[in-house]
């Protein structure tokens, strides 16, 4: 049981590494839709397996909250939603390698 565990935190601290890569390649690349189909669909997925129910809410904000007032708004919100993410990669990476190290060192 306490491996599966550890599976799983790895599992989530590497699906939010993908999902903050994939932001950020959208948003660099100014395509709205696939920022909106991250937010909505993947990282409320993610949240959602991670037990970040206040992260899924707002992250499905970004479709029920339509129409934004404007482009720059959409992208407020997205920025405002990559930085959140960033906040829980901090936290999943402080907790995970401990996590890890012993399962290494378990026999």
């Amino acid at each position: 049981m306490l491996q599966r565990n550890m599976k799983t935190a790895l599992s989530l601290q590497l699906g939010l590494e993908d999902l903050l890569a994939d932001l950020r390649h959208s948003r660099k690349g100014g395509d709205l839709g696939r920022l909106a189909f991250i937010a909505y669909c993947d990282v409320r997925r993610w949240a959602r397996a991670a037990g970040e129910t206040e992260l899924a809410e707002h992250s499905s904000r970004v479709i029920t909250d339509s129409p934004h007032d404007s482009r720059e708004a959409f992208l407020e919100y997205i920025d405002a939603l990559i930085e959140d993410l960033e906040r829980r990669r901090f936290d999943f990476g402080a907790t995970a390698p401990a996590s890890l190290d012993w399962q290494v060192t378990a026999p």
